[in-house]
């Protein structure tokens, strides 16, 4: 009795498999367009600076003129400076894209020389994945203490300023932008493909006719998981292509782990698509349900906007959406090298709502 009901799953999802690579429509959908949304975020991630920028200055110094300095520096248009103090919290956000610069004022800057003039060097650190950052941020400082030393009058300047990487990952923006995106690419294909699909087959009366042969709703729910997961991995793996040769996307974890963190959240959003396509009767149904469980998860799981940027009331409660530890398990073993060890929260949460939705999934399909 096992394998032929293993059999009837392989054999209805060799058959979706075939239907779905005949549908143009679609395969541009299902390919082409999350790539539209790589090419979109990877330029704008790509290293390009803007007006302002986000700098995080440390005074080490107790003089009078490092402290004007510093405020002038907090007034200034061109600056948003940050509330860091530690150079170590701060080098990790420059190396995450959130800081652009860290502006060091060394200790005794300020200090008067033997003309009696304030003296010493400003430190600009730079991330070496992003390093145009922090030579425009040199650049405008410079500038400032040029003025500040033609004021004063002399002709060896006794205001500088000095680049220095701080050399942390090698990363940029885009490799911390990129695990959004595959979240994002996982949840559209996972909700918004399935969860439009079954209630198309539920109208043409598909379902009916396989209902007859007879196929059991456990069966349809794992043959479409299934013949979905191969179109979610060839999608995941175009993606990564077009982000290792085109944006210089930089891995710094297991490839292993990855692809099995990979498949594992896919199996996971795609038990949404099938719950929403199982239970609704037609289109109209599936797409209000699809927009109700998709937009905050989009929204509020750090796929387009940081998490740390919300408040601290709101990260409690986004900790448990399904995608936030998807988003956060990807980002984590991409850039920080996470072990299998380490992402035991995430993979847990996972787990957790994996058996919760597939349940749900079986409970709640309706046949037409």
């Amino acid at each position: 009795m096992n394998r032929h009901y293993f059999k009837t799953i392989f054999a209805l999802a060799r058959a979706y498999t075939r239907r779905f690579f005949r549908d143009k429509v679609g395969l541009f959908f299902t390919f082409l367009f999350p790539l539209l949304f790589l090419f979109v975020f990877g330029y704008l991630n790509s290293g390009n600076t803007d007006i302002n920028f986000d700098v995080a200055v440390l005074n080490e110094s107790d003089t009078s003129f490092a402290t004007e300095f510093e405020k002038q520096l907090n007034d200034s248009e061109t600056f948003t400076v940050t509330d860091d103090t530690d150079f170590t919290a701060a080098t990790e956000r420059m190396g995450r894209g959130e800081l652009d610069s860290i502006v060091k004022l060394p200790e005794g800057f300020g200090t008067p020389n033997a003309q009696g003039q304030p003296s010493g060097e400003v430190v600009v650190y730079y991330s070496e994945a992003s390093p145009q950052s922090g030579q425009t941020v040199a650049a405008v400082l410079n500038q400032t203490l040029d003025q500040i030393n033609q004021s004063l009058g002399q002709s060896a300047p006794p205001l500088s300023v000095t680049q220095e990487s701080t050399a942390t990952a090698d990363l940029s923006a885009f490799d911390y932008v990129f695990a959004g995106l595959l979240g994002f690419t996982i949840l559209s294909l996972g909700i918004f493909g399935l969860a439009n699909q079954l209630p198309a087959e539920k109208k043409t009366g598909a379902l009916r006719r396989l209902r007859a042969a007879p196929v059991t709703s456990g069966q349809i729910i794992f043959a479409n998981m299934l013949y979905y997961m191969l179109v979610g991995i060839i999608s995941i793996v175009l993606m990564f292509l077009v982000a290792t040769f085109v944006f210089d996307f930089t891995m710094r974890g297991d490839w292993l782990l990855l692809f099995g963190y990979i498949v594992i959240s896919i199996v996971l959003m795609f038990g949404f698509g099938l719950a929403i396509g199982g239970w609704a009767k037609n289109e109209t149904q599936s797409a209000a349900l699809t927009q109700l469980v998709a937009l905050p998860m989009m929204f509020l799981s750090g796929v387009f906007f940081p998490r740390f940027l919300m408040p601290e009331w709101l990260q409690g409660i986004t900790t448990f959406f399904p995608l936030t530890p998807i988003v956060d398990g990807l980002r984590l073993i991409m850039t920080e090298s996470y072990s299998l060890f380490e992402l035991w929260p995430q993979i847990g949460l996972i787990a957790v709502w994996m058996v919760v939705i597939y349940v749900i999934a079986i409970r709640v399909f309706r046949w037409e």
